[in-house]
């Protein structure tokens, strides 16, 4: 078969890169903070702009009070492949946040509120949900220091605008 020279050729575009990522965490435990603060981590080493929000149980990853205590979630959680009333036993997500958190420490992933300093020491913007914030009646004084501020859902997409949003 012979080719027609002036045949339309398929043209693939070179893969656009990201340059900005904001992502929402909205989980409080363990295993709904981390992959968030990986991620956000893992674009700054990149380069890529990133920014943090922070909703609903999610701002206990912020919270002065609550960020030294967040755990493991056990009961009700199917990655943890035990059944549900195992979960619920006195002690059983203690037991779990020690285990999680020493396997972590072995492979040098900080915890939660020094990874936070670091990932804004890189330039990412950390922000909490006013909505949250307003119904938790908390303000900015309930946050540890590298809150950037609160910012509405409006104000969070104008801050988002041009780039990808991750829920965690």
């Amino acid at each position: 078969m012979t080719q027609i020279d002036d045949a339309p050729r398929l043209v693939t575009p070179e893969p656009a890169t990201i340059e900005k990522v904001s992502i929402v965490v909205s989980k409080g435990s363990l295993e709904g903070i981390y992959p968030a603060l990986i991620m956000a981590n893992g674009a700054r080493m990149e380069g890529i702009e990133a920014n943090l929000f922070f909703t609903f149980f999610g701002l206990d990853a912020i919270r002065r009070d609550r960020q030294l205590h967040i755990k493991v979630a056990t009961v009700g959680n199917p990655g943890m492949h035990m059944p549900t009333l195992l979960g619920a036993i006195p002690g059983m997500s203690a037991v779990a946040t020690r285990m999680m958190r020493r396997q972590m420490a072995k492979l040098d992933i900080p915890p939660v509120g020094e990874f936070l300093e670091l990932i804004s020491d890189s330039g990412a913007g950390l922000y909490a949900c006013e909505a949250t914030v307003d119904m938790f009646g908390l303000s900015m004084a309930d946050f540890v220091p590298q809150v950037d501020g609160i910012l509405t859902v409006g104000e969070f997409y104008e801050l988002a605008a041009g780039g990808q949003i991750v829920f965690t």
